[in-house]
């Protein structure tokens, strides 16, 4: 197969899909990588950083009272969120001084998610909001007026810009996620394999985090692996099919790999090479609940779907967000309390690490059912 390198890819227009830039592309924010150390070397232990989070202004003393709280995913209707708003509710249960619903756009639509939002606030309704963000910027000034009317705010799956909100619950560090995709690929196709990308939007916070962490790591450890082309499809099953097709009828037989990096659009690129009938020719490697993946593991068309547990994540924010209400978790502190799951780490100044990625395969996947 003609293989190119990576760094050739990335400098040439031509293959370059239009959320790329020439050079290095980091998610189209300022942030910089920093990628794991290849193979099974373990990474240093990050630097403690102060805390960047913002404050609720003025929020009434609630500590061990009862609150009530709004989920606003990125979008209602799909079983990733589903899965995080079981968690959610699970949480509330079990600490029995939460009320909790979600509610969200029906479309990953970043208008549609703030006006839910502002109607909260201005229902004056709930003492704290939960989110995971469609644009980290532009849902930064709705958050930044909860905390001003002393509402809490605690983002999960995606987030917004730190002082947007006090805590983001991190379901995995971006370059642990990176690692594991690239790994993936690498060990199925090939160190000089070449594959395109099906995301939801270029803007998608933890999306671009991933993709641009994926490319300092194959950079790095798999420097003859191809970047042909990133597409976006707007966590729509019927766009991200087509995308993927694109893929694969754009690049024949230089197309090694897909990675999806969406709930939505994994199992739809297992879908089409499926019915490309490249299972086999054509890894698709990618983020999805294991519900929607068994079928395309069982037939053996896709042997890695990278995750962590979205209920889980869900019901870590609520801990979370009831740790901050009653004072438990404040700027500087280094763990938080969330219940079955134990004590988690606070990294990066403001973040709280569910835990290391999970990776399912044949022989793991029906232990699970979300």
């Amino acid at each position: 197969m003609h293989v190119q390198k990576l760094t050739a890819l990335l400098v040439t227009a031509s293959l370059l899909g239009a959320g790329f830039a020439q050079g290095t592309w980091d998610g189209g924010d300022e942030l910089p990588t920093n990628p794991l150390p290849c193979g099974t070397e373990a990474a240093p232990a990050p630097e403690p950083l102060p805390y960047d989070g913002g404050t609720a202004e003025g929020a009434p003393d609630l500590a061990g009272q009862p609150i009530s709280l709004i989920d606003v995913p990125k979008l209602v209707g799909i079983g990733y969120f589903d899965a995080t708003s079981t968690g959610i509710a699970q949480a509330a249960e079990e600490l029995g001084n939460v009320t909790a619903r979600t509610d969200g756009p029906t479309e990953a639509n970043i208008d549609d998610q703030i006006a839910v939002i502002e109607n909260y606030i201005s229902s004056g309704e709930v003492s704290g909001i939960l989110f995971a963000a469609n644009d980290p910027v532009a849902i930064s000034p709705v958050l930044k007026r909860a905390l001003a009317g002393g509402v809490h705010v605690v983002g999960y799956d995606a987030n917004s810009q730190p002082d947007a909100r006090e805590w983001f619950v991190n379901q995995a560090e971006f370059n642990g996620i990176a690692k594991a995709m690239i790994d993936s690929l690498a060990a199925e196709k090939g160190e000089d394999a070449q594959f395109g990308i099906v995301t939801s939007t270029f803007t998608t916070p933890n999306q671009a985090r991933w993709i641009a962490e994926m490319q300092a790591y194959a950079a790095s450890c798999f420097p003859e692996m191809g970047w042909l082309e990133t597409l976006e499809a707007q966590e729509d099953a019927v766009l991200s099919f087509n995308q993927a097709n694109t893929l694969i009828n754009k690049y024949g037989d230089d197309l090694d790999g897909i990675f999806g990096m969406t709930s939505v659009a994994t199992p739809s690129s297992a879908d089409a090479v499926t019915q490309a009938g490249l299972c086999g020719e054509v890894a698709v490697i990618g983020l999805a609940t294991p519900n929607d993946m068994k079928p395309y593991v069982e037939t053996d068309c896709v042997k890695s779907v990278v995750l962590w547990n979205p209920v889980d994540l869900g019901y870590a924010a609520v801990h979370v967000l009831r740790a901050v209400v009653d004072g438990t978790l404040e700027p500087g502190a280094t763990t938080v309390s969330a219940g079955r799951l134990g004590d988690l780490q606070v990294v990066n100044g403001s973040e709280v690490l569910l835990g290391a990625p999970f990776i399912f395969t044949s022989e793991n996947i029906n232990d699970f059912d979300f």
